[in-house]
């Protein structure tokens, strides 16, 4: 009998980074021409960490209706912290829990609900307010027999069991949108209480009925479903019962989008640097883009880079306040406050 061991994180890591490995001339290039740039800055200093409290890979960020602020992250372990609106440490959310393995996304819902999506224990996690698990949605690997990747063990396009899920997002009425993307190639649609719905494509491939790597995903407050379709470049734009409408493919490939509230919503879509860095990625990714639903695309900032305003690897996008980003990086280990102008200027 195979010795039993449990999957940890440095073998999930591993097999992520083969099945993430492409050439770099597969990569989706942002097509959209004429964009003006909008001015935009760096707040300094915006996350306050006490002396022990680190940040890894910034996989995710979002904000409540407090302006409170969560980042997920890849640190020593999967943790996922809270900060006030003016950026000081509050507490740590679910240390040790059991669908905590390798982070993804983190989102808050209209009723200040906290969401976490982690592609390791191929769960979507529902959180209260106060902290406490209220809903789970798929199934955590069993142990990994030798280094069999947690996608080879996958029961593929099962109603409740997710393989590397990569998102979550909700529509007015309170409707889950799942974006199972790595080893699924899908959208799952549930009610509010985690019943199977529905779900659109489930096929890896370039047909507009298919998808590839679906990493993020966004609802507007008419139900509509915006995927950000990273392997082929594009966002498909879905109707709530998970019909195709649109497709945007002009903005390279979307590695986070995320859309703001109010009456007159946009959408921002970021065209992030690979998380590998070569170099010649920096030349033709790294931007954010702002958008009207409509994909009309009003002006672009940020560049790929290390500096405050510039982003290594865009992963996570708060946009509650649409002239007021919060975005998480990769790369970087860290998480910015972005403040936008507001007259676009046209590139020289």
């Amino acid at each position: 009998m195979s010795r039993m061991i449990r999957w940890s994180s440095s073998v999930l890591a591993s097999a992520l980074v083969l099945s993430w490995a492409g050439p770099l001339h597969a990569r989706p290039q942002a097509t959209a021409q004429n964009v003006p740039t909008i001015p935009h800055e760096s707040v300094p200093d915006f996350l306050k960490f006490p002396d022990d409290v680190f940040l890894g890979e910034a996989m995710g960020v979002a904000t409540n209706s407090q302006g409170h602020v969560f980042v997920y992250t890849r640190a020593s372990d999967t943790r996922l912290y809270e900060f006030d609106a003016d950026g000081n440490y509050v507490r740590e959310i679910g240390a040790g829990l059991y669908g905590f393995e390798f982070a993804h996304k983190v989102r808050v819902d209209s009723l200040d609900n906290i969401w976490t999506v982690d592609e390791g224990a191929n769960q979507v996690t529902k959180f209260n307010p106060q902290g406490r698990v209220e809903m789970v949605i798929g199934v955590r690997p069993p142990p990994a027999d030798g280094v069999r990747a947690a996608s080879e063990i996958a029961v593929l396009n099962h109603p409740y069991i997710l393989a590397r899920p990569t998102d979550v997002a909700f529509d007015p009425q309170g409707n889950i949108f799942v974006s199972d993307g790595y080893t699924n190639s899908r959208v799952v649609k549930y009610s509010p209480e985690g019943r199977f719905l529905g779900q659109f494509a489930g096929e890896r491939g370039d047909a507009p009925d298919q998808l590839n790597t679906p990493h993020t995903i966004a609802a507007d407050n008419q139900g509509r479903v915006y995927v950000g379709d990273r392997g082929n470049g594009r966002v498909q734009v879905l109707s709530n019962d998970l019909t195709l409408l649109a497709t945007y493919d002009t903005m390279g490939a979307p590695w986070e989008i995320c859309i703001s509230p109010g009456p007159h919503q946009y959408l921002f879509v970021s065209n992030s640097n690979s998380d590998s860095n070569p170099a010649a990625s920096w030349a033709t990714s790294g931007e954010i883009y702002k958008v009207e639903l409509d994909g009309t695309i009003l002006g672009r900032f940020g560049k790929a880079g290390k500096e405050l305003g510039d982003f290594q690897t865009v992963h996570g996008m708060d946009c509650r306040n649409p002239e007021e980003l919060i975005v998480s990086e990769i790369s970087a280990w860290r998480v910015q406050k972005i403040r936008l102008g507001a007259r676009p200027a046209l590139d020289e």
